[in-house]
């Protein structure tokens, strides 16, 4: 079983030489350490039909897995769940919490 970090993301890589674990930058993980900041996440379909084909959400992550997201949007509260494989890319109102950048 992979080590936890304290915001219960598993660490799968060992770097040679250093005594932690290096967090996997997937984007699930990157979704889940900036859970509860404000931002516009922007989905599209591909066999929806013509002009029903995107979704965008302005909202926060309640929750990210390895392939859906769970959002809520912040006007209404009403919460989405979305495959991942719809997600196209987020645009956050702060700055992101990201893994330590180390060689």
């Amino acid at each position: 079983m992979p080590q936890m970090n304290p915001s219960g993301i598993p660490m799968q890589n060992t770097v040679p030489g250093a005594a932690f674990p290096r967090e996997e930058s997937y984007i699930e993980n990157i979704l889940r350490l900036n859970k509860g900041k404000p931002g516009t996440f922007y989905f599209s379909f591909d066999n929806a039909v013509a002009g029903t084909n995107t979704r965008t959400v302005r909202g926060v992550v309640e929750a990210a897995g390895r392939d859906h997201v769970i959002l809520r949007e912040l006007k209404s509260n009403h919460r989405f769940l979305f495959p991942m494989i719809y997600f196209d890319y987020a645009e956050f109102d702060e700055e992101l919490n990201y893994f330590t950048q180390s060689p």
